[in-house]
């Protein structure tokens, strides 16, 4: 390896690295504007100046200059340390210098640094230029005249979300960054470039003034708006979450999150269930929790097991469906289900419902077929990523299912499930590059899982995998689905699925453990809801028990590949609400089947002893254990229907009840629907 000496000190280095990558190496910090790690290099705010021989004396840009072997980097000379404070000076020109009024302050990169590398002064006495604020949607509030023109937000939106909707207008002192015709930005990650804005141009809309950073409480703890799991970071103060915030973690959201993850906590705090209720005489009542525990404990104890169901929402920890598992199933009750939708999947080899490439592993894929899935919003996180892999001129993506943008190139090869038996006869280029392809893999959407002839189609797809040697992968768009097909919660022997229990006469008793999106309108049992939210099981429920949201409890959660995760509670619960598991506990005793667990710890304890799985947190298996799956044995054999595969995220703000009580999100719905004016006209 090449070597260099930074500041005196000798450091190894991988051939092709920046100047500045190397001066990190040997532990010096560089400042910077324009540069970020994932972004291309623009090299046009000169913050990262440092002296570098052998080569001409004078200040260089070390974003943008390749190290090579023997060279020598000085940080801190006189030379550097003056060129750094008249950049700093120029940047500072124009800047309004309104930091006590800047959502920006305290977490903002131009203070900081001009504090650590600027002057104490300025020689500039003109008048500063003044820019009209731009719109970009009802997420980013542009403040124009802060903007220093670091062009982290172009690229970003550019490279990383593949929506062009940013770019720069006008040359030298006009220069702006601006929309075209004033249009929203077009992207499910839109709101990235606030963290990547280093000063306070762009800011968050729905968060503008609500406080500054010193004022939170901040909670490291993961997402479930979708089956990604990202890593989040919750900023609360006193019972309110006020944001969300993306952490680093390479192997699963790299640092960026989606909008909805981003901006639908404001429905934390709307319709929420807060108390009991029981129905009387067609209308809820405010109950205590004696009354709503002895109502539910009656009914469930005079119905008999096979006529009582139990259905998970989309939004459930681990501990709470292994509660109600341990609950009902010490019952008799074998009709659980934690498959809302469903999905013809559960009960067989766990491979066979992980996205076994991994989400860092995709990268590696040299072919993806997509079936009956639209990542870009049903895991817009892991959509960057295929983005990223064929911007590098690295993938080539094949589409059965809608005709949708993806934000990168991609062969569409039919819209129906029959595209599959026909696929050797589709496009001949995709087929011989499948032929051809070292690490192809297949992408399985829980939309072409969750219809009539599911089964058949994934029978089908298995197919396809097993003939072209693919990597199987399922993509699931709920937080709680790989959780709950672990654990098993699916129905037994004899037992109803979820939409055989919704039917009318398909139970005497159902209890929906925070389960929303299944139709509820045909049943005539006796509804118990759990859950968080006034939405659509609260609107039929018979009996309401107030439950805690994800940011009001510690849970495990399982992504969709496979990676066991913690979530940590950043608030309490809400009035009279309780942990989910906590009610399930309180409800055993008055059923006179007390769970054998007094806490949290213990029920983890027993959650681990029974399904091993969940003790190995932040693990996954990868492609290696799906090697020695049965592609063969899934599914089941029958006629594709010719239906066409749709994704199973037909809405992506509003795709569970905190993100249909939020008011942003209904805003970003609105606009997603053409329901208000794109741009100017």
């Amino acid at each position: 390896m090449p070597i260099a000496k930074v500041d005196g000190v000798e450091v190894e280095f991988e051939a092709g690295m920046s100047v500045l990558q190397v001066a990190e190496l040997a532990g010096k910090e560089i400042p910077r504007f324009c540069y970020h790690e994932r972004l291309s290099i623009a090299g046009n705010c000169r913050m990262c100046l440092v002296e570098v021989k052998p080569g001409p004396p004078k200040p260089q840009a070390s974003c943008a200059l390749p190290c090579a072997e023997g060279n020598e980097i000085f940080t801190d000379t006189p030379m550097v340390r003056k060129a750094r404070h008249g950049v700093m000076e120029f940047l500072l020109i124009n800047h309004p210098l309104d930091c006590p009024i800047c959502d920006q302050g305290g977490e903002c990169d131009l203070q900081d640094q001009a504090m650590g590398y600027g002057r104490d002064g300025s020689r500039y006495s003109e008048n500063k230029r003044a820019v009209e604020e731009k719109y970009m949607g009802p997420l980013i509030k542009t403040v124009m005249t802060r903007c220093i023109q670091c062009t982290r937000c172009v690229r970003f939106i550019t490279e990383v979300a593949g929506v062009p909707d940013i770019g720069l207008i006008s040359r030298g002192e006009d220069v702006e960054i601006t929309t075209y015709l004033d249009k929203a930005v077009a992207s499910e990650l839109s709101a990235n470039v606030i963290d990547l804005c280093p000063v306070g141009a762009l800011t968050s809309k729905p968060y503008a003034f609500n406080a500054r950073p010193w004022e939170l409480t901040k909670t490291e703890s993961v997402d479930v708006m979708d089956a990604l799991g990202s890593a989040i970071r919750v900023d609360s103060r006193g019972s309110a979450v006020l944001r969300v915030l993306p952490r680093v973690n390479e192997d699963v959201n790299e640092e960026w999150i989606s909008d909805k993850t981003r901006y639908a906590v404001d429905g934390l705090s709307r319709q929420r269930l807060d108390r009991p209720f029981i129905r009387e005489g067609g209308r809820l009542r405010p109950a205590s929790w004696g009354e709503a525990f002895d109502a539910v404990a009656g009914k469930l104890k005079a119905a008999q097991p096979e006529r009582i169901g139990v259905i998970a929402g989309d939004l459930q920890d681990a501990e709470s469906m292994k509660a109600a598992l341990d609950l009902f199933g010490g019952m008799g009750i074998k009709s659980l289900d934690c498959r809302q939708d469903g999905m013809a999947l559960g009960g067989g080899a766990r491979e066979s419902w992980l996205f076994n490439s991994t989400i860092a592993g995709i990268e590696d894929a040299d072919v993806v077929l997509l079936v009956g899935c639209n990542p870009r919003v049903e895991a817009p996180v892991l959509n960057a990523r295929l983005r990223k892999r064929w911007v590098a001129g690295a993938l080539k993506v094949g589409v059965i299912g809608e005709a949708v943008d993806l934000t990168y190139g991609h062969d569409h090869l039919g819209a129906d499930a029959k595209a599959l038996s026909g696929l050797s006869k589709s496009k001949a280029d995709f087929v011989a590059a499948l032929k051809n392809a070292k690490a192809p893999a297949i992408v399985v959407g829980a939309g072409a899982l969750a219809r009539v002839d599911g089964a058949t189609v994934l029978a089908a797809a298995a197919g396809v995998a097993k003939s072209f040697g693919m990597t199987w992968n399922v993509l699931h768009s709920a937080a709680s689905r790989v959780g709950g097909l672990d654990l098993g919660f699916v129905p037994g022997e004899g037992g109803k699925s979820a939409g055989e229990l919704v039917k009318k006469g398909g139970a005497d008793v159902l209890f929906l453990l925070g389960a929303d999106e299944i139709d509820l309108s045909e049943t005539d049992a006796f509804v118990i809801y759990l859950g968080t939210h006034g939405d659509a099981g609260a609107h039929r429920a018979d009996v309401i028990l107030p439950g805690a949201a994800y940011t009001e409890k510690n849970g495990i959660y399982v992504n969709t590949e496979g990676r066991v995760q913690l979530g940590q509670r950043a608030v309490f619960p809400k009035g009279e609400a309780k942990e989910d598991w906590a009610i399930l506990r309180a409800l055993s005793e008055r059923l006179g089947a007390k769970l054998p667990y007094d806490s949290l710890d213990q029920l983890r304890a027993k959650l681990f002893a029974d399904h091993p799985s969940f003790g190995r947190i932040d693990h996954v298996d990868g492609p290696s254990a799906a090697a020695g799956l049965d592609l063969g044995a899934l599914g089941a054999k029958g006629e594709l229907s010719d239906a066409p595969l749709a994704s199973a995220v037909r809405a992506f703000h509003l795709t569970n009840p905190i993100a249909r009580a939020s008011v942003t999100m209904a805003e970003c719905a609105s606009l997603a629907s053409g329901a208000t004016k794109m741009a100017a006209e």
